[in-house]
């Protein structure tokens, strides 16, 4: 099974950045959908950016104008850019992966903004 793994968490003040990136577990083909959910205390699981292999992507309401998503198809890597941090936006990032077959979710990287 491949695992997708996640990092670049951590706590920052309102109005600064953070860096996330998500890396798989071993070299495969390749997946056709990358990208980042979140999930805040008592809240539902929600949208943060997602690509596609062709390189459309679609952003969440939240992430419109202040994240960016990129990825390393090469390497099967997916980033997000987090700038313009606010408070609301402190919840658990999970990086998320689709192929012809299945979804793959990682573990979760928390990121904290403090006001």
């Amino acid at each position: 099974q491949v695992q997708l793994t996640e990092s670049g968490g951590g706590l920052v003040q309102a109005g600064g950045s953070l860096g996330l990136s998500c890396a798989p577990s071993r070299s495969i083909e390749g997946f056709n959908d990358m990208g980042w959910h979140r999930q805040a205390p008592g809240k539902q699981r929600e949208l943060v950016a997602i690509s596609s292999s062709d390189g459309r992507i679609n952003y969440g309401g939240p992430a419109k104008g202040r994240f960016t998503i990129s990825r390393d198809n090469v390497n099967n890597m997916v980033y997000l850019q987090m700038n313009s941090l606010k408070p609301e936006d402190t919840a658990v990032y999970y990086c998320y992966a689709r192929d012809g077959f299945d979804d793959y979710w990682g573990q979760g990287t928390q990121v904290t903004v403090s006001s």
